[in-house]
């Protein structure tokens, strides 16, 4: 009989097949073994497997279960190894220790030691790693761990982090495991500098001869100096007069960002709502929706008269405040929890829309949105938020 308070370890490995979990588990149920704990993975077709057991309750010895299990790996050519688990453990203590675990999910082009630097940084700040799974995605490699930050603050984490990945050239979205867990269901994104790989205004700008005045106060409302609003009835006066031939060539020239098509058409075919929420122009969202086909499309009408640009804006000026307020309002028409809806966007004024989101990812962003966003992805890497969102190829 087996002693009181007594656990074992079990290490399993081998090739992968159908029925290793079946066969194993089928020996410690009949051998009235408890699972405390179990985690497998299989990598290139390799399985791996690790359990903790309680054979307090069991009609057979350590001595004897171990035997049993080796017999097994020994039939079915796997390797598995059985440990005594150190004395002094606590199944309370492995069962429900308090744990802060978020979700750390590091994107960047393959390169040796990505594991290594973020594995030291993480250690050197007493954050401990509970488990790390890799993806890869063409020349895109997703390192996504869980992580228990202790009594740190997220905050700090994530401000640390922030730094290590500009440092590391990484990209890093940190996440609270509650909310990476729960599924998302809508995804909402900028235009300008996002899907577009441009600032569209000032591509306008560039062919009327004010770039250098236009590009200032974009600039200055990306970056949060002045009112958005303001910015944009002053470049938009600006445009006063202008051809429409203008805006059509200015479309005709326009590039989506690299991995801007496949994110969203991936989006689609998963089930996702996407939307695009811009501060820029209906003149542009609606062409682009041709081609992206989004659920929902937000952004200001300029006022168009005998094919002239009058320097005007149509009805409200859909500024960083209305972002805020259309991720609450498709929350809503789709019965949606804050932890399901995504936004992704680089500037100020996506500062309210990100914080109403349950996962603000900054886009290649300005400062001011790093500080409230939960990771940052770059220009190159924009489809990487299929890895961060676990959707498969």
């Amino acid at each position: 009989m087996a002693k009181a308070k007594e656990w074992a370890v079990i290490n399993v490995s081998g090739k992968d097949r159908c029925g290793v979990i079946s066969d194993i588990s089928g020996v410690l149920a009949q051998n009235d073994v408890n699972i405390i704990d179990i985690g497998h993975t299989v990598i290139r077709k390799m399985f791996s497997m690790f359990m903790i057991v309680d054979i307090y309750q069991s009609g057979v010895s350590y001595r004897e279960l171990k035997g049993m299990l080796c017999a097994l790996g020994e039939k079915l050519s796997f390797d598995i190894e059985v440990n005594r688990l150190e004395d002094g453990v606590d199944v309370k203590s492995i069962t429900s220790k308090s744990e802060n675990r978020y979700v750390l999910s590091v994107l960047a082009h393959d390169r040796v030691g990505m594991v290594y630097d973020i594995s030291r940084c993480l250690s050197d700040e007493g954050v401990n790693i509970l488990r790390v799974a890799l993806v890869a995605r063409d020349k895109l490699i997703t390192i996504e761990m869980l992580v228990d930050i202790g009594g740190k603050s997220a905050d700090d984490v994530r401000h640390l982090l922030s730094g290590k990945g500009d440092s590391f050239g990484l990209d890093i979205v940190f996440l609270r495991e509650d909310v990476f867990k729960r599924e998302k269901r809508l995804v909402v994104f900028d235009m300008d500098s996002t899907i577009v790989d441009a600032e569209v205004i000032d591509e306008v700008a560039k062919r009327t001869g004010i770039d250098c005045e236009v590009k200032a106060l974009t600039r200055q409302a990306m970056d949060g100096e002045i009112d958005f609003k303001e910015s944009l009835r002053k470049r938009v006066g600006l445009l006063s007069g202008l051809s429409e031939l203008v805006l059509r060539e200015v479309y005709d020239g326009l590039r989506l960002t690299t991995g801007a098509c496949e994110l969203v058409r991936a989006l689609k075919v998963q089930g996702y709502k996407v939307a695009l929420v811009s501060g820029g122009f209906t003149y542009f969202t609606d062409r682009l929706n041709d081609v992206l086909h989004f659920d929902h499309v937000y952004a200001n009408k300029l006022v168009i008269k005998d094919g002239k640009v009058t320097g005007e804006i149509d009805g409200d000026i859909i500024d960083e405040r209305r972002k805020g307020e259309i991720i609450d309002e498709l929350m809503r028409e789709y019965g949606l929890a804050r932890e399901q809806v995504v936004a992704v966007g680089d500037g100020a004024n996506d500062r309210q829309m990100l914080q109403n989101a349950g996962l603000g990812i900054a886009f290649n962003a300005k400062d001011a949105l790093k500080k409230v966003s939960s990771g940052t992805i770059s220009k190159e890497n924009l489809v990487g938020i299929l890895d961060v969102l676990g959707v498969k190829d």
